[in-house]
C-alpha cells in the first residue's frame, strides 16, 4: 500500500510563511566546544537543525553567498519564498582575523551562523534543554568565627580563571587588528575571563597598540568593555 504524502501548507506571502515556520523552531543547542575559553556554543550545523527543517516545510528556501564590492565584505542571508516569489536579507560584515583561507572560512561561517539566527529569530540555548528555566542556587554566606576579623563583601580584583583560560583570552585579544575588532574579540571573552586583572590589562595594552587615528573619541566609553572607536 502506496504511503500517503502530507501537502506542504500554502501561504500566500514570505511572512505569514515565515510566521508559521518560527512556531515550529527549535532552539539552536550549544554542543560545540570552544578550547579557548572552555565553554560551548552553538555552531552553524546546530543553528540549521533548529530552523531549516520548519522554513523549508513552510517554502522558504535559504541562500548565504559571501560578496566583496565597494561597500565592503559581508555574507548576506537571503529568504526566498517559492510561493509568491518575495525575498527577505540581511547581511553580517566579515572581519577576518588571518589573511588565508582558514580565516576566511572561518569569518564566513561565523557570519552565515549569526545572519540564520538573525533572520530566522532563533537563539541558543545550553544542550540540557532546560538551563534557562533553572533556578540559580542559593549559596549560604561562610560562617564567621567569633572574634575573627570582619568579612569583606569586597569583589576580589581578579576572579579564579585557570591560567591556561587567561593565557588564550591574552592571545586572542593580541590578534586584534583595529578598535572595531578588537571591540568583536573583547565580546566574544566570557564574562567571568572578562574580570581577571591580566586579561582587561592586555585589552588596554591592546588599545594602545593600535593607531591612535583609528578612534573617534579617545575619552569615550562604550559600555562596560570600555573599548571605545
Amino acid at each position: 500500500m502506496t504511503e500517503k504524502l502530507e501537502p506542504k501548507p500554502s501561504h500566500k506571502g514570505l511572512y505569514s510563511a515565515l510566521a508559521a515556520a518560527q512556531a515550529e523552531m527549535g532552539r539552536a543547542l550549544k554542543d560545540t566546544n570552544n578550547p579557548h575559553f572552555k565553554s560551548k556554543y552553538a555552531d552553524l550545523a546546530s543553528v540549521c537543525d533548529a530552523c531549516m527543517p520548519a522554513l523549508s516545510k513552510h517554502g522558504i528556501a535559504v541562500l548565504q553567498p559571501p560578496f566583496d564590492d565597494e561597500t565592503g565584505r559581508y555574507v548576506k542571508t537571503i529568504f526566498v519564498h517559492g510561493e509568491s516569489g518575495e525575498t527577505f536579507e540581511c547581511r553580517v560584515p566579515l572581519i577576518v582575523a588571518k589573511t588565508d583561507m582558514q580565516g576566511y572560512g572561518s569569518a564566513v561561517t561565523y557570519a552565515r551562523r549569526y545572519g540564520l539566527m538573525g533572520m530566522a529569530g532563533i537563539a541558543p540555548e545550553d544542550d540540557d534543554g532546560n538551563a534557562a528555566a533553572k533556578s540559580p542556587p542559593k549559596v549560604e554566606p561562610p560562617r564567621q568565627e567569633k572574634n575573627a576579623a570582619p568579612i569583606s563583601n569586597e569583589r576580589p580584583a581578579s576572579p579564579d580563571i585557570s591560567s591556561d583560560a587567561v593565557d588564550a583570552a591574552i592571545s586572542y585579544l593580541g590578534g586584534a587588528e583595529d578598535f572595531p575588532h578588537l571591540q568583536r574579540l573583547w565580546s566574544n571573552i566570557p564574562k567571568e575571563i572578562k574580570l581577571h586583572s591580566k586579561v582587561a590589562a592586555a585589552k588596554d595594552a591592546a588599545k594602545i597598540s593600535l593607531t591612535p587615528a583609528q578612534v573617534a573619541t579617545p575619552n569615550a566609553d562604550l559600555g562596560s568593555d570600555g573599548i571605545p572607536y
